[in-house]
């Protein structure tokens, strides 16, 4: 089993830009997975694509039993639900095909069931309220939550409502949510 920390970065629109602002600000070995989840459902995502220029890990789009390792950058496909088993990415079909989706709450409980490491859930702009029903989840297994402080982001729904959920220890900026990942993950080792 894998026990070092994974992030769970949480987001939809408006999120590009909090992506980047984050991952410029995070160096390429803190030891810890990044996980970018993306509700994105109508059309494939870019931000494999997108993404490489602004981090010093690498970035790739997740595959089904892609291997979870620390200092990468990983992105959830379109229109799909992510999942972790042991060591491993599962992909499914979305259990939420119409409305907003879930996927970034399905994930954060993915998580908090078969993830040994330290978990760190960060919601950052979107529309709706997706990853805030899994936030005291992540508290429950001793793991961290943070939000985008709301006037730094393009769409202030997601952090908005993960605030609301009483469940969140930090609303920070992106620059300073990297800093606190980078806090934490010196922490652990």
């Amino acid at each position: 089993m894998k026990n070092f920390p994974i992030v769970c970065v949480g987001g939809s629109a408006g999120g590009l830009d909090a992506y980047i602002r984050l991952l410029k600000n995070l160096p390429n070995d803190m030891g810890v997975a990044i996980v970018i989840v993306n509700h994105i459902t109508i059309m494939p995502t870019q931000l494999h694509e997108v993404l490489p220029p602004y981090s010093k890990m690498p970035v790739e789009l997740i595959t089904e039993n892609l291997v979870v390792e620390p200092n990468h950058v990983y992105i959830i496909p379109a229109n799909r639900d992510l999942h972790v088993d042991g060591e491993l990415f599962q992909l499914r079909p979305i259990s939420k095909p119409r409305g907003w989706p879930d996927v970034i709450t399905v994930f954060l409980k993915s998580l908090t069931q078969y993830w040994d490491g330290k978990l760190i859930a960060v919601i950052v702009s979107g529309y709706d309220g997706d990853g805030a029903a899994a936030l005291r989840g992540i508290k429950e297994v001793g793991g961290i939550t943070i939000a985008q402080k709301p006037d730094t982001a393009g769409q202030p729904d997601m952090p908005e409502s993960a605030i609301d959920s009483g469940c969140i220890d930090f609303v920070l900026s992106p620059e300073d949510i990297a800093k606190e990942i980078v806090r934490i993950a010196q922490g652990e080792n």
